[in-house]
């Protein structure tokens, strides 16, 4: 890992961790030595990060320059708590992870007191029944829809037939029980949604749909306005 890199993974877990946080906690999530921890942090003292503690007492960051101060009221603490929260109940992995870190690093800028409203929100997340675990790996259809990227995808209708798809993802739905990926597809020359359990293979193939992923998305939302689709586009 490069020291950059290394730096800012230290700043995250300081941030994180509940403090006083040890030397060999850190050096543990890092893997590498107590003695790289100990020079790590001077170093992130010098550029200005205000971290108290010493070796055998164990470090607590009072103030992170890295980060501009916030501030929310406690409802909107509440909501974002709350959102993030949800996200990790029921987001796949990665999106789950970075809902947590987005929720260390907003919680690290906010003044002392309104850390504390975060840490004690009174809103919790809790859900009985967990979506079915896709068999491919999501970040392929979010990462595609971000490049604006054509996929070829392998899927399962709901009538059980198996059929191969140019698909154009516009985006990831996530409905009561299942997640749907919108898009375009080719095959139909229509706005489908695909179940993403259903999706028994995907490849990215290079070929962007760019610039057309926002016309098309405008107009599958005019669509649902205008009420000539009422419904939500038929599941392939």
């Amino acid at each position: 890992m490069a020291k950059t890199d290394r730096l800012f993974r230290l700043l995250h877990l300081i941030r994180g961790l509940t403090p006083p946080v040890t030397a060999a906690r850190l050096a543990a999530a890092m893997e590498v030595s107590d003695r790289t921890i100990y020079r790590d942090i001077e170093t992130l003292r010098a550029a200005g990060a205000r971290i108290e503690g010493a070796a055998g007492l164990g470090y607590t960051m009072t103030e992170d320059p890295a980060l501009p101060p916030q501030t929310f009221t406690q409802l909107e603490i509440e909501a974002l708590v709350l959102g993030l929260s949800d996200v990790q109940a029921r987001g796949d992995a990665p999106l789950a992870a970075a809902a947590a870190d987005a929720l260390t690093k907003i919680t690290a800028t906010l003044p002392e007191r309104q850390q504390r409203q975060a840490v004690q929100a009174i809103n919790l997340v809790h859900r009985f029944a967990q979506p079915a675990a896709p068999a491919i790996d999501i970040t392929l259809l979010r990462e595609a829809s971000w490049a604006e990227e054509a996929l070829e995808i392998r899927y399962r209708d709901n009538a059980g037939a198996v059929t191969n798809r140019r698909v154009h993802p516009l985006a990831l739905a996530y409905l009561d029980n299942a997640v749907m990926l919108l898009g375009w597809c080719c095959l139909r020359r229509d706005f489908r949604q695909f179940k993403v359990t259903s999706i028994l293979a995907v490849q990215r193939t290079g070929d962007s749909f760019r610039p057309h992923r926002v016309p098309l998305l405008r107009d599958y939302v005019a669509r649902l306005r205008r009420g000539r689709n009422p419904a939500p586009p038929p599941r392939e």
